[in-house]
């Protein structure tokens, strides 16, 4: 099939040059220049863009109207009305600028188009022309960035400081997440921890105690291996492999020993896992990580979009509107699920980067919260 749809589109550009070819030695019979632009050709253009003028505004109002209801639904968070609202401010001002500026461009390309005869008028400079198309622009574009800086900060810098502490930890190509337990604070994680059951590299004593489990296995397996084999390259291999390890083994070490034991404390009663809970009408702040590459955590229906870059820790906090099972009802749709997206592309499987998030009661999420395993139950 892209064989097939390789020599159509080489068929179609030979056809083509040749039709061309054709008009060209037809010109040179006649005695014709084909490059050359009559009075008729400019009439005829000018009435085909004037036309296309129609059809390009038209259809463009159609589709608005007709594609409406594929928007998202009304936000899900409280800071979301005000993203909407800035919005909405942004694509009336673009619709009313695109509704004056095309038609008169278009009439005014019919109006002006090629006549023998007929001088364009040529202005060098004209100061008070430059100073409206500079003005009303810049007036325009003050208001809407200072609009959007002061709801960016009002979504960043919330009154309320008192969060429930999640963490969204992004790798190719899974999202997965981390509760503070009853202290309600994460303890701190590191990408050389990572190893096991704990792949999100949280510092504390019982990870770093499974960590040095799983690599003192590993080196007394690559040491039976070297006892049991002659194969002196790989046992070289081998050989490299163990030293690797060893300087895991001291970097996990170094890790516990430079965190401080209220870090690793609050590690201790942290839970992991792959579905994103969060309680109604409760101020949520999402930590978020990354292990390899730069992702983008995107939740549409919140109004909630953060890079989650290697090295760095980003944030963000809002408040759910809106339980899961109220939107199955608002949208009529048994089926709707809240979802976490990639929004930056990241890889082959970018497209299957989702994971399901539940908005419920806040009863329903301490139910669910008490059911969860804590990471070093998980390690023990």
């Amino acid at each position: 099939m892209n064989f097939l749809i390789i020599a159509l589109i080489v068929l179609a550009v030979v056809t083509v040059a040749q039709i061309l070819r054709v008009f060209e030695l037809s010109g040179k019979i006649n005695n014709q220049d084909i490059n050359d632009v009559t009075d008729e050709d400019n009439d005829r253009q000018g009435k085909y863009l004037l036309a296309f003028s129609f059809v390009f505004v038209g259809s463009t109002i159609a589709m608005t109207i007709g594609w409406w209801d594929l928007l998202l639904p009304y936000a899900s968070s409280v800071h979301g009305e005000k993203v909407d609202n800035l919005m909405a401010i942004s694509m009336i001002m673009i619709g009313v600028v695109f509704l004056i500026t095309q038609p008169v461009l278009f009439y005014f390309s019919y109006k002006y188009r090629g006549v023998n005869g007929r001088k364009a008028t040529f202005y060098a400079h004209n100061t008070k022309l430059e100073f409206i198309w500079t003005v009303v622009p810049a007036l325009a574009l003050t208001v809407l960035i200072s609009y959007g800086l002061y709801v960016w900060n009002g979504i960043m810098d919330p009154e309320d400081k008192d969060s429930i502490q999640v963490e969204v930890y992004a790798k190719q190509f899974d999202w997965t997440a981390r509760y503070a337990g009853a202290d309600n604070k994460l303890g701190r994680a590191n990408v050389r921890m990572v190893g096991g059951i704990n792949s999100l590299g949280v510092i504390s004593t019982s990870a770093k105690d499974a960590r040095i489990a799983d690599i003192d296995a590993d080196i007394a397996m690559m040491k039976q291996q070297i006892a049991e084999s002659s194969n002196a390259i790989k046992n070289a291999k081998r050989e490299k492999t163990i030293a690797g390890l060893v300087k895991s083994r001291k970097t996990v070490i170094a890790l516990e020993l430079q965190t401080t034991p209220a870090d690793l404390k609050n590690a201790e009663d942290d839970i992991v896992v792959k579905e994103l809970h969060l309680p109604v009408g409760k101020q949520v702040q999402l930590n978020f990580r990354s292990q390899d590459i730069i992702h983008s955590a995107y939740m549409p229906h919140f109004r909630v979009q953060m890079n989650c870059v290697p090295g760095a820790h980003t944030q963000f906090i809002f408040i759910p509107t809106q339980t899961t099972a109220e939107m199955k009802e608002q949208e009529n749709n048994p089926d709707f699920e809240f979802i976490l997206l990639c929004n930056k592309i990241c890889g082959a499987a970018h497209y299957n980067m989702q994971m399901k998030v539940v908005v419920e009661t806040e009863e329903e999420y301490n139910k669910w919260i008490s059911e969860q395993q804590t990471l070093t139950a998980s390690l023990n």
